[in-house]
């Protein structure tokens, strides 16, 4: 666990971990309590971890610089289908499109994975709840 919060998880790999510590700060700055786990092997999937994370949050965000199909996000989604937990969860990465060529940043801002990309998807999840 990188940071606690109460409202929504938010799980991480690799170096998207810097993009969710700048979210996680800005959504401090406007009322969201966001926690942030890194997971630092996708294989194998660190399971306490998520046992951990699922008993305690609803609301799920996973965030990579990989693709959403077959990655991070939908091992969490398998994991959570395989121990019945009940969960919103977004999927924050590559999608499965062509992308065009740019600078990381610009990927990353158009895919949505970039601190104010996590920031919209934190506060949708968190407000669609209420």
């Amino acid at each position: 666990m990188i940071r606690d919060g109460n409202d929504v998880a938010i799980i991480s790999i690799g170096h998207t971990g810097n993009e969710v510590v700048n979210a996680t700060a800005k959504l401090e700055t406007e009322g969201i309590s966001a926690a942030h786990y890194d997971i630092r092997y996708l294989k194998p999937i660190d399971e306490a971890l998520l046992h951990e994370i699922f008993k305690r949050f609803t609301k799920i965000i996973t965030v990579e610089d990989g693709t959403t199909t077959g990655g991070l996000g939908s091992a969490v989604l398998e994991f959570m289908s395989d121990h019945h937990y009940r969960a919103e969860v977004i999927r924050l990465g590559i999608p499965d499109r062509f992308i065009e060529q740019g600078s990381v940043g610009e990927l990353q801002r158009e895919c949505g994975f970039d601190a104010e990309g996590i920031v919209r998807s934190s506060k949708f999840i968190v407000q669609s709840s209420k």
